[in-house]
């Protein structure tokens, strides 16, 4: 079939280096616009643009809307557009257009967690199996008939990064097999279950802030599921003896829970020579890597040695805590 392959972050790649190695022919690659990145904001192309660009296939970023993107669909002449993180809404006359329609696939196992963020919310909730589900795309948010669906365990030590690499590439041979099945005529789409639909909106960095007063299974789930992006933190406490403003951030990779330690106060700090432990609601955890503001990541134990004055004269009822001012 001819093919228009739309998507747009890292997680779209397989998929499309998927298609171009099938029998299928991608004709053409539509992807966002270039956009301002890094300290210099200068733009800077999507890694499915550039994917395409290496693959020597023509690429559209203007908006899915309007007579002329219609036009230029119609030459297309494409049998179908799959569809991996786009990033765009399809309005109904752009659906319309590819003869087998629009195949999304979608990073859970619909109709549970809908939205942009499916693989941070199955962690965030503690869901021990999650999946990807190839469907044919309509108005509603992630709401059209069924092609295949394929499932995968989330491990325990799972970040959100972690789940989506794996789900990246098991999606990409089901969004093959689902087109080839497509143009076989051996698959009918089937309707969503009317039961089970749950939503998964953008995580904002404010969804990422650690809260210590949770018990150490959400604080573990909540780091875990915003790891890499947008990345955990909580705050430090104004402190003279050290270089940061009151209330500064401190970036958080994933901790390790620490069941046996159970005499710390949500949020207060224990620095030791080869961990540092914080306190919650149950037990404690340890902390992996840390980054304070403006510094690369390091060992939380590194990172303790190097902020003494953040530690200076905090003992007893005045134990240095995390997060005081963060709610």
């Amino acid at each position: 079939m001819r093919l228009l392959f739309a998507g747009t972050p890292d997680p779209a790649v397989p998929s499309l280096r998927a298609l171009l190695a099938s029998r299928h022919e991608v004709v053409a690659v539509l992807t966002r616009a270039d956009a301002p990145a890094g300290r210099g904001r200068r733009l800077v192309p999507s890694p499915v643009r550039l994917a395409a660009e290496e693959a020597g296939i023509p690429v559209l970023t203007e908006r899915p809307r309007g007579e002329e993107f219609l036009a230029t669909l119609r030459e297309l002449d494409v049998d179908a557009a799959p569809v991996v993180a786009y990033g765009h809404l399809l309005r109904a006359d752009v659906l319309a257009v590819p003869r087998l329609g629009w195949v999304n696939l979608h990073f859970s196992v619909l109709p549970a967690w809908r939205g942009a963020a499916p693989v941070q919310h199955a962690v965030l909730a503690g869901d021990e199996v999650t999946g990807a589900t190839t469907f044919l795309l309509d108005e509603g948010m992630d709401t059209g008939p069924v092609l295949g669906t394929a499932t995968e365990t989330i491990r325990p030590r799972d970040t959100s990064g972690d789940l989506l690499g794996r789900l990246a590439t098991s999606g990409a041979d089901l969004l093959v097999a689902t087109l080839d099945a497509l143009e076989d005529g051996s698959l009918a789409p089937q309707p969503q279950p009317a039961d089970g639909a749950s939503l998964a909106p953008k995580v904002t960095t404010d969804d990422a802030r650690v809260r210590w007063d949770d018990p150490a299974l959400a604080v573990d789930r909540r780091i875990r599921a915003v790891t890499p992006a947008p990345g955990a933190w909580t705050t430090l406490p104004p402190t003279g003896g050290l270089d940061a403003a009151p209330g500064a951030r401190l970036g958080l990779g994933p901790v390790t829970p620490r069941p046996d330690v159970t005499d710390l106060a949500p949020g207060e700090v224990r620095p030791g020579k080869k961990e540092v432990l914080v306190g919650t609601a149950t037990h404690a955890v340890a902390l992996g890597h840390v980054q304070p503001v403006g510094k690369k990541p390091m060992p939380a134990a590194d990172w303790a040695r190097g902020a003494r004055g953040l530690f200076t004269g905090h003992a007893g009822d005045a134990a240095l805590r995390l997060g005081q001012d963060a709610r």
